[in-house]
């Protein structure tokens, strides 16, 4: 694998405008938003602002990107699947992708339809704030990018990521068992952003609550034992969930983030992927079983399902 010299990002929220930010001074012109249509005006017209800083974006249609070095896929789960003819319009033989969405199965929704062979499986860590097209992290804080391949082989193409993100502002760091680390993610996600988004309370919650701490690691190790069913150990806990509070106190995460801002969440990425596995190995899930139903019913109320009784309690 050469130097990647061009680099296209599918999505423009908290993850993909942390490649925007971080990589905008050393490639330049060659760092790409892929955008069409409605979005592609809306980008023109507004721009994005990160960290209170507006930067210009290098728009392309998937044609216009077609051949890229490395594509960046930051879309929401949901839009995963209805990106998947872009995807496979802007992938050449050499392109390699890197899904940096939250759960355990976009690598392989994506490598089924363009090829497993240009996946390199990789995870993000950030916290972040996103209101309309402005987006707000700590550089300092912010962990970065993790990636590696599925066999933990250092590869030709591995080190040519890691030259592009040497000299530039991203984090990152190259793991051996990144299949491992992504499972360890999912239990981050689905012990600390699931019972904070039901219950509408901040991080540091989690420090001071006995009730927190209980749905927390209950959830936890059902996600612990499904990853078992799939042969993948990750009981040993990661840095940041061995801390009691691993953000700021007042941190929310996207899922309470998603349900205060009126939008629909990734739910479905988490508990709802955590159930259809656990079904398929008869791994019980009865706690993301209630927090899958109880934050779509959150979802509903935001659409104004209840509205019309909601009216009859005040």
């Amino acid at each position: 694998m050469g130097e990647i010299k061009t680099v296209a990002v599918m999505g423009s929220g908290a993850v993909g405008a942390y490649f925007i930010w971080g990589l905008s001074e050393k490639l330049g012109e060659n760092l790409w938003v892929i955008a069409d249509g409605e979005r592609r005006e809306r980008y023109e017209r507004d721009g994005i602002h990160i960290n209170d800083k507006r930067f210009p974006l290098h728009l392309r249609t998937s044609r216009e990107a077609k051949g890229v070095d490395l594509l960046l896929i930051a879309t929401k789960y949901d839009a995963l699947l209805h990106s998947l003819n872009e995807i496979k319009e802007i992938v050449d033989d050499h392109t390699i992708v890197m899904t940096l969405l939250n759960g355990v199965d976009s690598e392989a929704l994506v490598g089924k339809s363009i090829g497993e062979e240009h996946m390199v499986y990789s995870l993000m860590q950030i916290a972040s704030q996103r209101k309309g097209n402005r987006i707000t992290f700590s550089p300092e804080r912010t962990p970065g990018v993790f990636f590696g391949e599925k066999d933990g082989i250092v590869s030709g193409r591995i080190n040519a990521l890691a030259d592009l993100f040497k000299n530039s502002e991203i984090h990152y760091c190259v793991c051996h068992d990144i299949v491992q680390e992504i499972w360890k993610k999912m239990a981050f996600n689905v012990s600390m952003n699931l019972p904070q988004a039901i219950v509408g309370c901040p991080v540091g919650a989690f420090a001071v609550s006995e009730h927190m701490a209980i749905l927390r690691w209950r959830l936890r190790d059902e996600v612990c034992r499904v990853a078992a069913a799939l042969g993948i150990d990750i009981t040993e806990l990661s840095e940041i969930e061995k801390a009691k509070c691993p953000s700021l106190p007042s941190s929310k995460y996207s899922t309470l983030q998603d349900l205060e801002a009126g939008r629909h969440t990734e739910i479905e990425m988490f508990a709802g992927t955590l159930i259809r596995i656990g079904k398929q190995y008869h791994v019980p899930t009865p706690f993301c079983e209630f927090a899958c139903e109880t934050i779509k019913a959150l979802e509903e109320k935001n659409d104004g399902l209840y509205s019309e009784w909601s009216e009859l309690l005040k």
